[in-house]
């Protein structure tokens, strides 16, 4: 295998496994089933699904990923949002791990990011775990024979939690890194466990690079009508807002759960899988998800199974409320083939308010969506990020802004093209709290938010009579067939009045504080 000297990667990184007899390669689900229970890196439950724990990391690291700041990338990189890292010290951290992974025994995945071939990538993604080149396998796009044999790679991620970095040397925080160099498409995850680290390294990465093609690349899922891929909709908001459960739909066709572009010609999927939460799922509220529970090689990560019958309890936290399952596309009976969907007819923007102020649904203009795109307000749900027990209000930029190397400004132009040019209608859709604030109210019910969002995709909503909300001024509909009044207008559904218009006005003033601070 080709070397690395001096502290420096060599010119062919890309290529430093394409020969060697010493990694499993392109390895399939049994097969690497099979490697990850026999290296006791997981136990099969009920169906053949592999039950796998992350270790003390059960969520992303934000305060340890990196970029690899360079004169091709100074000026383009939000360093106020990014942690930077010299080049001397990302070569010696590579360096290091590469001798690391040098003995072998490790998992080599030619995949690919993006169902849009104009704008795909080949990546190579070398882990350590059987059980992480797995779930890497769900969650991308598998080329097929044919395009492996002729399989070069743009992008090379090693993943490697076996390693722990050293701060004084690699210039990092503590023996977790996850840095990344733009400029050669490289990335090194160290020193954790977590595997939703590389899906978000290659997002990350292609957040940087797709603006500069005149593409908008989007945290957000995807689906649209039966039959007609005209007709589709997207759906922005962190993790735990509903993206995946809202978007498998059993009455539409689901492109993607997670990441997306929108292109000049409509939207293209950028992975081959979902990454859904299982915390409290269950058959009869969720049964596409569900389903994926209990089919073999899909990944479920932290969740709690019996020891004797391989039964998994979705409704025991007691490792953490971010346990997911990993499954690809194909596992839902109503997934997209393609990958592809036309234009969006509806852009939906989903909030969990912890405040229970917000309206749980709300008509917004075009300069009213692409504020909101740029505050995007919601609260951390507990476990998504390591040290969150419950929910927190916050502000994350463009509804994803750990993972956004550029300045929010970017995308934010690039949706109100997007939205002007295509007149999609725009939507605020509150998956949060109702009748009061986190500990007093209750959160806002699936069956209620479902009917909601199947008024705006039918169009119902045409016409209906609506009235400015007071404090954000976003129309909100009257009256709703089968919805409460307080739930259309949430100052009825508190029954303090005067509290409600506090927390209105609190909430209000960390608006436009956040834009301020955000546009300066």
């Amino acid at each position: 295998m080709t070397r690395i000297s001096n502290g420096h990667a060599c010119p062919d990184s890309m290529s430093l496994f394409d020969d060697s007899g010493l990694f499993v390669r392109n390895a399939g689900v049994h097969a690497l089933v099979q490697q990850a229970v026999s290296r006791n890196e997981g136990v099969l439950c009920k169906g053949g699904a592999l039950l796998v724990s992350t270790g003390r990391f059960t969520g992303r690291s934000p305060n340890d990923k990196f970029i690899v700041d360079g004169p091709g990338v100074a000026e383009s990189v939000w360093w106020d949002n990014c942690n930077r890292m010299s080049r001397t010290c990302f070569d010696r951290l590579l360096s290091d791990v590469l001798d690391h992974v040098s003995g072998g025994g490790f998992f080599v995945q030619d995949l690919q990011a993006g169902a849009d071939e104009n704008y795909r990538i080949n990546v190579r993604l070398v882990t350590e775990y059987a059980w992480h080149s797995l779930f890497i396998r769900h969650l991308l796009l598998r080329p097929d024979r044919a395009e492996l044999q002729g399989f070069r790679p743009g992008c090379l991620v090693v993943d490697c939690p076996g390693f722990k970095a050293t701060p004084a040397i690699h210039g990092c925080r503590s023996g977790t890194a996850i840095a990344m160099d733009i400029e050669r498409k490289i990335v090194v995850i160290c020193g954790t466990g977590y595997a939703g680290e590389m899906k978000k390294a290659i997002f990350s990465l292609l957040n940087y690079t797709l603006p500069f093609e005149n593409v908008l690349p989007m945290h957000c899922s995807a689906n649209h009508a039966i039959g007609d891929p005209g007709d589709s909709a997207i759906f922005f908001g962190l993790s735990g807002t509903g993206k995946t459960t809202l978007s498998s739909d059993p009455e539409r066709i689901l492109v993607g759960d997670d990441e997306h572009g929108w292109s000049s010609s409509g939207l293209f999927n950028f992975e081959g899988g979902c990454y859904a939460k299982t915390q409290n799922l269950s058959e009869d509220a969720e049964p596409e998800i569900f389903a994926t529970t209990s089919r073999f090689g899909s990944v479920i990560e932290n969740a709690v199974a019996d020891p004797d019958t391989g039964e998994l309890d979705f409704l025991d936290s007691s490792i953490t409320e971010n346990a997911r399952c990993a499954y690809p596309l194909d596992g839902m009976p109503t997934a997209s083939r393609s990958g592809t969907a036309g234009i969006p007819q509806h852009v939906v923007m989903l909030t969990c308010d912890a405040f229970g102020v917000l309206p749980a649904l709300s008509r917004l203009t075009t300069e009213q969506a692409v504020y909101h795109f740029l505050s995007g307000f919601t609260s951390k749900v507990g476990g998504t990020e390591r040290g969150i027990k419950q929910p927190q209000p916050t502000f994350s930029a463009c509804f994803g802004q750990p993972f956004i190397p550029r300045h929010p400004g970017v995308y934010g132009e690039l949706l109100r093209e997007r939205l002007v040019s295509s007149g999609a209608k725009c939507w605020l859709l509150n998956t949060g709290w109702t009748g009061g604030g986190y500990g007093t109210g209750r959160r806002m019910p699936l069956n209620v938010t479902r009917l909601l969002l199947k008024a705006v995709l039918n169009n119902s909503l045409e016409g209906a009579p609506m009235k400015a909300d007071p404090n954000f001024g976003m129309l909100v509909p009257e009256r709703m067939e089968s919805i409460d009044a307080s739930i259309l207008n949430p100052r009825l559904g508190w029954s303090d009045r005067a509290a409600y218009d506090r927390a209105a006005a609190r909430l209000e003033s960390m608006f436009e504080e956040n834009y301020r601070r955000l546009m300066q």
